[in-house]
C-alpha cells in the first residue's frame, strides 16, 4: 500500500475513479501512435559504443560493441523508408488524428518525414533525444538529455513538444520530465 515509506502507488483512485470527461461524453478513447525512432537508435555511426538490440526481430539480439549490425540497421531503415509512409497514407487518407512519439535525433535525420507529419497535423510528442536506455544515466545526465531533446525537437519541428514518452526510462524519468515542465501529458507511466 501507499504510505509507510513505500514509494509506489498501489491504491490508485480506489472505488471512485474520476470522470475522464472525454469529448462528446465518449465512453472509450483511442489514440493512434506512430513511434519514429529510425536514426535515433544505438549505432556506432552515432557515436554509441555498440549496435542496437532492443525490440528487434532478431531473436536473441545483443549489442555488438564497436560494430555495426546490418540486420538491425536494415529494420530501422525499413521503418523510415517504407513503414512510416504506409502508416502516413493509411492515417491521412482516413483523416485519423495521430500522435508521433518522435526521437529528436531521428526527426533531425529525416526532414521529409517531419514535413509530412506537420502537413497531416499530427501531434509530434518527444520520444527523448536518442532511442537509448536511461536507466544507467545519472540524474544530472538524464536532466541534460531531456533538455537537449526538447531543444532539438523544437528546432526540427518548429514547435516545443507538448507530449513526452521516453520508453526506455530510469526511476527518475517521470519526475525529471515534470520538472522540465511545459507538457500536457507524459506516457512513461502505464499506471
Amino acid at each position: 500500500m501507499t504510505g509507510h515509506g513505500y514509494p509506489r502507488d498501489l491504491r490508485g483512485y480506489g472505488r471512485n475513479p474520476p470522470h475522464p470527461h472525454w469529448p462528446g461524453e465518449a465512453r472509450i478513447a483511442v489514440q493512434f501512435v506512430v513511434n519514429f525512432e529510425e536514426g535515433g537508435e544505438n549505432n556506432i555511426l552515432h557515436g554509441d559504443r555498440a549496435s542496437e538490440a532492443f525490440l528487434s526481430d532478431v531473436l536473441g539480439a545483443e549489442p555488438w560493441p564497436g560494430q555495426r549490425h546490418a540486420n538491425i540497421e536494415s529494420m530501422f531503415e525499413y521503418g523510415s523508408r517504407a513503414g512510416f509512409w504506409r502508416l502516413w497514407r493509411i492515417f491521412t487518407e482516413r483523416k485519423l488524428p495521430t500522435t508521433v512519439f518522435g526521437v529528436a535525433t531521428a526527426l533531425k535525420r529525416n526532414p521529409e518525414v517531419v514535413a509530412a507529419m506537420k502537413e497531416a497535423g499530427w501531434d509530434i510528442a518527444s520520444h527523448s533525444l536518442k532511442w537509448i536506455e536511461h536507466k544507467h544515466m545519472s540524474e544530472a545526465e538524464e536532466r541534460v538529455e531531456i533538455a537537449d531533446a526538447i531543444r532539438l525537437h523544437t528546432e526540427v519541428t518548429g514547435e516545443r513538444p507538448l507530449g513526452w514518452y521516453t520508453g526506455r526510462t530510469s526511476v527518475n524519468t517521470v519526475r525529471l520530465v515534470m520538472e522540465a515542465g511545459g507538457f500536457l501529458y507524459s506516457s512513461d507511466s502505464y499506471a
